[in-house]
């Protein structure tokens, strides 16, 4: 556009809504398989008799996507290890554990108040480790990380952002003709784009992305894992950002975030599945080569916590701790954990449910 330059802050960045028709043919097209895919993810995630593991997990797993965008780089092993006793963890592990946290603390504060710049800022501080508010000083620019060049240079000064971050919110809870995943995505770019924030804004966004699903209805839980789509697009998801800026180019990026919500969903909800498979197999084995120890709440927490300890089964209620450290050694007898000593701690594995978070492979095998 010829009222944007990168090297000068985008102050003249239009307001919502799109000054182009966004509900295109191509775009209503892929939106029909994006919600048909979301149905029937919202339906899995309530089929589900243990919704703990979700709740635990595919936050864990957004998070340490969503980071990796930004170069903040974990493991799912480090994640899930630190995830009810992060105090040990590195500093990359100790900020996707917030962003998990941001995450599920976002989902609970909807029950109170409905998306806003607030809920923003909260966010964005629970992710940064300290208080977030939206900039008041310029100097923010993004540059290309490779030759350092400067891409973009977001619009400065607080009532302006402000002002700016108001229209995104009106734009989100007003236009109620235009179907709220196309609503996602053109409030996703303009959010991107104000970069209210001097750090996070991307983990943010991508946060209220999530929530914005949860605040329309279209699923229950905070469990679109849309971060998997991106870091394996993440030159695309760049391009097509940029693109708009420069040419109001929004056919190709709201259909880009459509096809990442159905291939996201999809995944998901085959992901819910393979759970629910390996759970039952899990209750069945327990009861043939643990009679003793078995119960519903003993199977539940080793899903909800992969990397389990015996202070979680204490936590629960299940045995006391001499009891709690007898019932995860038998789990390891009869092959359903793995021990694992690190540090003074003693930490009980679930491999099979590992392999399922962390791979694209849905198989269950039987236990030996």
């Amino acid at each position: 556009m010829s009222n944007w330059h990168p090297d000068l802050p985008y102050n003249a960045l239009p307001p919502l809504p799109p000054a182009v028709e966004v509900e295109t043919r191509l775009v209503l097209k892929q939106c029909i398989s994006a919600r048909a895919a979301l149905a029937e993810l919202k339906q899995a995630a309530e089929l589900i008799p243990n919704q703990g593991v979700l709740i635990n997990a595919l936050p864990l797993l957004e998070a340490q996507a969503s980071s990796e965008i930004e170069n903040i780089v974990t493991t799912t092993d480090r994640l899930f290890q630190h995830h009810s006793a992060g105090e040990n963890a590195d500093p990359a592990t100790s900020e996707a554990l917030r962003h998990s946290s941001a995450l599920l603390e976002g989902f609970k504060g909807l029950k109170q108040t409905p998306l806003s710049t607030r809920t923003a800022e909260q966010v964005c501080s629970r992710i940064k480790g300290f208080e977030m508010k939206v900039r008041r000083i310029p100097g923010t620019a993004l540059a290309n990380q490779t030759t350092g060049a400067v891409i973009f240079t977001p619009p400065v000064g607080e009532d302006l952002l402000r002002t700016k971050l108001a229209n995104w919110e009106r734009y989100l809870h007003e236009e109620r003709a235009i179907d709220p995943l196309i609503r996602m995505a053109v409030g996703h770019y303009q959010f991107e784009a104000i970069h209210p924030f001097s750090d996070g804004n991307g983990r943010t966004g991508r946060i209220l992305n999530s929530l914005f699903l949860i605040q329309e209805n279209l699923l229950t839980l905070p469990i679109l894992y849309l971060s998997r789509h991106i870091i394996k697009n993440k030159a695309e998801y760049y391009r097509r950002l940029l693109e708009v800026t420069r040419s109001q180019a929004w056919e190709p990026w709201i259909i880009y975030v459509l096809q990442g919500v159905e291939e996201t969903a999809r995944w998901t909800t085959d992901k819910i599945s393979a759970i629910r498979t390996l759970s039952a197999l899990t209750v069945t084995h327990i009861k043939q080569a643990a009679p003793k120890i078995y119960s519903r709440e003993l199977v539940d927490v080793i899903f909800d916590l992969p990397y389990c300890r015996i202070q979680n089964l204490v936590e629960r209620d299940i045995a006391g701790r001499q009891a709690a450290s007898r019932y995860l050694k038998q789990l390891v007898e009869v092959g359903v954990l793995e021990e694992k000593t690190i540090g003074r701690e003693k930490l009980f594995i679930h491999p099979k449910l590992m392999h399922l978070l962390t791979r694209d492979d849905n198989s269950t095998t039987a236990y030996a």
